[in-house]
């Protein structure tokens, strides 16, 4: 591994977390046959057999693909973006961070440098990938990174980033109440550790307890919640 990929992968451990998880849930499903050992009634849930999509990019023109095409943010609260105007990227004026599960609806996938001294959550390079894009509503532009170059090396991150599909679509199985709370990315009690992820982000703290019985604190833009996870539901949610 190049030492740019090491520095990228640092900077972006939030992002690995959520990648572990996805490509755990897909070699799950890429080799059906390998069976473990235990009953074939083991406790899966809706949620362990939703059809999340990935690219796998390898090149910026993987990347072209998703001109004209909508994503949503999967990493909340995590990813900068600055606006676009006069074809240039305005990194004076960050916007602030994307929110979960937000539509972004891309325009244009565009190379570009940005200040040596702007941390926008991946290892510069020589110069970065950024999409160009709008928010439903919205005429104005944004830009927001998903990869780097260095030389000739190339890394994405739009599928650690992104869902391709609408994940009210993807997780139809939610009830409204829960859907209408991420809608306004709050939290309440009885949601799980990803739908509260799908609220209020992955910029997060945890402690030493196992995943879906334990206290997470998450910073959703400056707002910082403590919740607690009691078989995988939240039971105590405190916000300040």
């Amino acid at each position: 591994m190049k030492t740019w990929q090491k520095v990228a992968l640092m900077t972006l451990v939030s992002l690995t977390i959520g990648g572990i998880y996805l490509f755990t849930v897909f070699e799950h499903r890429r080799n059906p046959g390998v069976q473990p050992q235990t009953a074939p009634d083991q406790n899966l849930t809706p949620d362990d057999v939703a059809i999340v999509r990935m690219k796998f990019m390898t090149s910026f023109d993987d990347a072209l693909k998703l001109q004209g095409t909508s994503v949503w943010m999967k990493n909340g609260y995590t990813m900068p973006y600055f606006p676009f105007e006069a074809g240039r990227i305005v990194f004076s004026k960050r916007v602030g961070v994307i929110p979960s599960a937000q539509q972004l609806d891309i325009k244009k996938v565009i190379k570009a440098v940005p200040p040596a001294d702007l941390d926008d959550g991946i290892s510069h390079g020589t110069r970065q990938a950024f999409i160009v894009f709008a928010l439903p509503g919205s005429p104005s532009l944004y830009a927001t990174v998903i990869g780097a170059f260095d030389g000739d090396q190339e890394q994405y991150f739009c599928d650690m980033l992104f869902y391709y599909d609408d994940p009210h679509t993807i997780y139809d199985n939610w009830p409204p109440n829960v859907w209408a709370a991420i809608d306004a990315h709050q939290v309440i009690v009885g949601m799980s550790e990803l739908q509260t992820q799908m609220s209020i982000g992955h910029n997060q703290q945890v402690d030493d307890s196992g995943e879906g019985n334990r206290t997470i604190t998450y910073d959703q833009a400056g707002k910082k919640w403590a919740i607690t996870f009691v078989n995988n539901h939240a039971t105590t949610i405190r916000n300040h």
